[in-house]
This record gives C-alpha cells, sequence and structure tokens, in this order.
C-alpha cells in the first residue's frame, strides 16, 4: 500500500490520497462484518488519521482512492465511501464513550483524592494540636499535608490536561465520517 502524504489547497479542499491494488487493501481482511459495515485495516486508518490530523481544521475532507483494479459488482463508489464514512462515525461514537468512562474515572479520582485530603488536614490538625511545640508534631502535619495534596495530583491531571487529547481525536473522527471519497481508477 503506498501512502503518499496528504496535500491541501483553498480551491479544492484538504485532500488524502492513497494509492491501492484493489479496495480490499484499505479493509480488515479478518472481518466478517457485511462490506458496509468493515473495519478498515489498521495502518490505512492510521495514514487517514495521522494525514487529516495534519491538514488545516478549516477545510473540508477529501480521500482519493487510486484504484489499479476496478471495483468488484457488489461494490460501488458510494459504498465505498459510505462504508468508511461508518466506520469513522463508529470510531467516534467509540472515543465518545472512553472520553466519557475517562471523566467517571475522573470524578471517582476526585472524590478519593478529596476525602484523602480532608483525612490529612484533619489528621495533621489534630496531630498540631496534641503537641503543638514539638518537632515530630511540625514534620507529621507537614507531611500529611504534603501527601494529601499529592493524592490529588491525579484528579488535576485528568481535569486539567488528560482529557484534551481525547476530545481532539473525537472531533477528527467526526470530521473524517463526513469527508468525501472519491474513488479513481488510472486510465
Amino acid at each position: 500500500m503506498a501512502f503518499p502524504p496528504a496535500s491541501s489547497s483553498p480551491a479544492t479542499g484538504s485532500s488524502i490520497k492513497l494509492k491501492l491494488r484493489e479496495i480490499a487493501q484499505l479493509f480488515n481482511s479478518l472481518d466478517p462484518s457485511p462490506f458496509s459495515e468493515q473495519d478498515l485495516d489498521h495502518d490505512a486508518e492510521e495514514f487517514i488519521v495521522s494525514s487529516a490530523r495534519e491538514l488545516p481544521r478549516h477545510h473540508d475532507l477529501r480521500l482519493v482512492l487510486n484504484l489499479e483494479k476496478p471495483l468488484g459488482p457488489p461494490q460501488t463508489s458510494e459504498a465505498v465511501g459510505d462504508a468508511i464514512r461508518h466506520y469513522f462515525a463508529y470510531r467516534a461514537s467509540i472515543n465518545r464513550l472512553e472520553l466519557r468512562e475517562f471523566f467517571k474515572r475522573g470524578r471517582l479520582s476526585l472524590l478519593i483524592g478529596t476525602v484523602f485530603l480532608a483525612g490529612c488536614l484533619v489528621l495533621g490538625h489534630a496531630i498540631g494540636r496534641h503537641d503543638a511545640s514539638g518537632a515530630f508534631s511540625s514534620f507529621a502535619q507537614e507531611g500529611l499535608t504534603i501527601a494529601g495534596w499529592v493524592a490529588m495530583w491525579r484528579p488535576m491531571e485528568i481535569y486539567l490536561y488528560d482529557w484534551w487529547p481525547l476530545k481532539r481525536r473525537g472531533a477528527l473522527l467526526t470530521r473524517l465520517s463526513h469527508m468525501r471519497v472519491e474513488v479513481v481508477r488510472p486510465i
């Protein structure tokens, strides 16, 4: 499978071009699903996604498939386009589920971290009241405060940084689920 770089032109939108011997190369050969529901080949999917990521976001996407062999009788250009868009729509829905599950884990870790932080602060305060002048008291209070805030590290990481890549990938997959697909056969 030849994977040339994606190209962008303001007049034509953003094109991703694939040169294939036959359309079967584009789809996972082990997938027993009907043609319209087959998964894309992993390498082809990664190429299409990474190429689309490099193209301007405000342009419409277009996938141009250059085939050496003509499409078989049950397959048409429209059916190929529908199958590819269906696949990316399915991947976008899976991505939304993953993002939802990710936020659910984030809420759970935030709850655990908050309870642990509160426990550490209460325990540190109790130790401080019991032994206000001792070095151990000061060490224990500071240690518990630090441990409590370290427990908040993961929830803060989830809500401040980790969800952005999943959201961005979902937007890209949704964009790919609406792209135009052209099947071209060299003359």
